[in-house]
Parts: structure tokens; C-alpha cells; sequence
């Protein structure tokens, strides 16, 4: 299974371009899978609901099927958080997993920056991310061993992506 990290800092626009990744690759026929980092506890189900309840009532695990989708809700009920090799198994088979966060447990990762966030890059703390895509190369010009690739080219992105993947 081919595993590509996508990092950043907070409000950096991550998700915008794991999306707009995602939408070019399904172009290309590719098959994709996301694994989505959360900081914080969040929840997919609804108070009320049957699935919800189950859960609440004690389930370890609560699978709710319909004919457009399926999700298994898994409850750690105390234990710790998996890590990402303990995540990727549970994926069905695909050409691409796209992992955003996770920042210290994906091999091979981009780090998106846009200056407006007033940040201080991570690729200025992590050897290990290999690229940035990024509205303001110059930044990086110190890190010359750091591959630039223009943010708003999601083409390019996704080449070298697929290229080091």
C-alpha cells in the first residue's frame, strides 16, 4: 500500500489540498483512501440516533450499513490511541493513502505552508518532510535539499506524490 503523508500547521489549507488531490486522482482513474488525524475527540454519530445508542449502551464496536455506505464506529474505551500502522490494515485495498496529520509516524510527507498563516514552517524543525507546497517558495530557500512545488497546482503535487509513494 502506497502511504503519503500531508502535513501542516493549523489552518494551513491541509484538507483543501488532500481534496483537491483527491479529485484529480479519481480523474486518473486512481484508487484513494484517507486516513484524517483528529486533535481533538469528535464524533461521526448523532445523539438519538440507534447507532448512538448502541455505542452509549456500552458497544466495543457498532457497524452501521446502508445501501450508499458503511462505517464502523470503534470505541478505545480507555485504551490508547492506535497508531497509524495499526490504522492502514483496516483500509481495503487501494493505489494511494493519502494521510493528513500524523506528522511524526508517515515516512514520506509534504507539508503544506501559505504565508498569510504567519507560521514558522515545520519543514524548518523536520528533516523528514521532503516537500513543501507552498505560496511562498523563497521561504525555503535554505532548505535546498526541500523540493517546492506551487500550492495551487494540484497536478504537480499529485506527480510528485505518485512519483515518491
Amino acid at each position: 500500500m502506497k502511504v503519503f503523508g500531508i502535513v501542516g500547521r493549523k489552518n494551513s489549507g491541509k484538507t483543501h489540498l488532500v481534496t483537491r488531490l483527491l479529485r484529480l486522482a479519481s480523474q486518473r482513474g486512481l484508487r484513494v483512501s484517507t486516513i484524517k488525524h483528529a486533535h481533538h475527540s469528535f464524533d461521526i454519530d448523532r445523539p438519538g440516533k440507534d447507532s448512538h445508542l448502541h455505542r452509549e449502551a456500552g458497544a466495543h464496536e457498532v457497524l452501521v450499513a446502508s445501501a450508499g455506505r458503511w462505517a464502523l464506529l470503534h470505541e478505545h474505551r480507555g485504551a490508547p490511541e492506535p497508531p497509524l500502522v495499526e490504522l492502514l490494515p483496516k483500509l481495503a485495498p487501494c493505489d494511494l493513502v493519502l494521510v493528513e496529520g500524523f506528522k511524526r509516524e508517515v515516512n514520506l510527507r509534504l507539508e503544506v505552508y501559505r504565508s498569510c498563516c504567519g507560521q514558522t514552517p515545520l519543514a524548518f524543525e523536520d528533516a523528514g518532510i521532503l516537500a513543501v507546497a507552498t505560496d511562498d517558495a523563497a521561504t525555503f530557500a535554505a532548505r535546498c535539499d526541500l523540493s517546492c512545488l506551487p500550492l495551487d497546482d494540484a497536478a504537480a503535487v499529485l506527480d510528485y506524490v505518485l512519483a515518491r509513494a
